[in-house]
């Protein structure tokens, strides 16, 4: 079932395993796409949900699509401190998750080159974004909706700070702390809800990045992401929210399982 909000489209499947095989579909048709076309392909992806990669290696592996023309960019990791990342072999590591998950299942004569694999790296903020503009940006930006309406890791403001959601709307990558919501929330699916040794830094593309993107695809996946959702689509646009920083974009797909779609 599809129903629009505006530009949001909102797409609803029976269960979690379909919205991942659509998510999957949907990388492969925009690579195979552009290769028809002799273009380049540019994807900004998430670490959160994940459960998307294994499908879409086995579809590019099984039709063999050619990757050797994509960049993939990710969205984000986690530090340890503002200027450290986390360990590349960190069971928690974007940089582990991505080769494990993804990279690795892939046959190695069709999957995209090492070099065309990027990551954000604290103090090379500028050059993330230079990188993305220079290619000129991401033709899919993917990805999931976070319990305070964040995107990557683009948090709301701190209390008190005074920001509009134009001035949101072109932040860039840059290194936060994490919100204590969105490591309550990670804790939850990593660790079972244990705190300890959550990370409390991350770096994350920033919303002009994810904005400037031709298309935007968020699978949800938890039940309590229904209560953001019903704000992003039905509330005020406003930095608050960052993901409600969508709407007017022209291209946004939210795919949801009926479980969380149910009542929106």
């Amino acid at each position: 079932m599809t129903k629009d909000f505006g530009t949001i489209r909102l797409v609803t499947f029976e269960d979690d395993a379909r919205v991942m095989l659509d998510m999957a579909l949907r990388m492969a048709h925009v690579i195979r796409e552009n290769n028809e076309k002799g273009k380049h392909t540019v994807l900004i992806v998430p670490v959160g949900p994940t459960a998307q990669y294994p499908l879409f290696a086995a579809i590019a592996n099984e039709f063999r699509l050619d990757m050797r023309n994509t960049h993939l960019f990710n969205m984000d990791e986690y530090l340890i401190t503002p200027t450290q990342r986390i360990d590349d072999d960190h069971p928690m590591s974007f940089h582990h998750r991505m080769r494990t998950e993804l990279y690795d299942r892939l046959d190695p004569a069709i999957a995209p080159p090492v070099s065309q694999r990027h990551f954000p790296e604290p103090g090379h903020e500028k050059e993330y974004d230079e990188m993305i503009a220079s290619l000129g940006g991401a033709d899919l930006c993917l990805g999931g909706i976070g319990i305070n309406g964040h995107i990557a890791f683009n948090e709301p403001p701190e209390p008190g700070e005074k920001v509009t959601a134009d001035e949101f709307a072109v932040r860039p990558t840059r290194v936060l702390p994490i919100s204590r919501e969105t490591i309550v929330a990670n804790a939850i699916g990593y660790q079972r809800g244990d705190l300890r040794g959550m990370p409390e830094y991350c770096i994350t593309v920033g919303m002009k990045a994810i904005l400037d993107s031709k298309a935007i695809y968020l699978a949800l996946s938890r039940d309590w992401q229904h209560g953001i959702v019903r704000r992003i689509l039905t509330g005020e646009r406003t930095a608050a929210i960052p993901c409600s920083l969508l709407q007017g974009h022209p291209e946004v797909t939210i795919a949801s399982p009926e479980a969380i779609a149910k009542g929106l």
